[in-house]
């Protein structure tokens, strides 16, 4: 490995101060660094580069942050092929899971190829509007639809392989792969889903129905969620940092995506430990 880019939280101190002690132990390794631009004003700002530009450029990137760091670089153009090493420098760490004292310990095995890769599934997202598509995008964790603050419960209708299934009454929708399934699918009741699977999860939020429950359906199902309610207070999330407001008659389209994300996993523990860590089973 010959290449590395590094992409932190903005404007995080200690992100800063990694970058700053790792630069040295890199470069003696002879491994070129290619900083994203918020992290290099601080350190050296002369080899800054916009964040879209670095996965074209590296052979892996080490993300320091927290989850929505790293689902931030998971939806850069060109990353499907490109490992990232995901540096837990946030709260709950599902994704980053590499705790900052395992950092050099772990580039060390990586270096001499001694690591082993996770593949993710994404979604492929596209919203229609007047049956012309509007929008597109690439999501690692979830997709959500929701209604604003003070609006009624939402009409969803729910159609699968252009097979119709129900029309959700709901707050809302989350439609999230195995990745995102220990994200905002599982305070809204769904169920923990293995990361090597390729499935998609439907989870209604505060169904009116109380026997409407979260459904695992296979990753050859195509998904469209029509908006049938009649007033514009209702709004698309994606990865909880893209969107944009819906309105009556758009039809939101999710199926698998081709590419997958590939994370470097944990050396030291498997994923089984750090489910039972981040979520605190056994504690009392």
């Amino acid at each position: 490995m010959k290449s590395i880019g590094i992409i932190a939280k903005k404007n995080k101190p200690e992100a800063v101060e990694v970058t700053r002690r790792l630069l040295p132990w890199l470069e003696e390794r002879n491994i070129e660094v290619f900083l994203d631009h918020n992290i290099a004003s601080p350190v050296m700002p002369a080899k800054g580069l916009e964040k879209a530009e670095i996965p074209s450029r590296v052979e892996m990137i080490v993300v320091l942050g927290g989850d929505g760091t790293l689902l931030s670089v998971a939806r850069l153009a060109g990353i499907e092929n490109i490992p990232i090493l995901g540096v837990n420098l946030g709260a709950m760490g599902f994704l980053t899971e590499i705790p900052l004292e395992e950092l050099y310990p772990t580039l060390e095995k990586i270096l001499k190829g001694n690591y082993e890769k996770d593949r993710r599934m994404t979604l492929q997202v596209v919203v229609r509007r007047e049956g012309k598509p509007i929008a597109s995008y690439a999501v690692l964790n979830d997709v959500v639809i929701n209604k604003g603050a003070l609006a009624r419960i939402i009409d969803l209708e729910i159609n699968i392989n252009s097979r119709y299934l129900t029309t959700f009454k709901a707050d809302g929708l989350i439609l999230c792969t195995p990745t995102g399934s220990t994200g905002y699918s599982l305070s809204a009741g769904g169920p923990i889903i293995h990361p090597s699977l390729d499935n998609i999860c439907l989870t209604p939020i505060c169904s009116h129905t109380l026997t409407n429950r979260p459904l695992i359906l296979p990753d050859m199902a195509a998904i469209d969620v029509l908006i049938k309610s009649r007033h514009d207070d209702v709004f698309l999330t994606l990865d909880g940092q893209e969107g944009l407001p819906l309105k009556p008659d758009d039809t939101i389209s999710v199926q698998k995506n081709p590419n997958y994300i590939t994370l470097i996993k944990s050396p030291y523990r498997n994923y089984f430990e750090v489910l039972k860590t981040k979520l605190k089973w056994g504690e009392r």
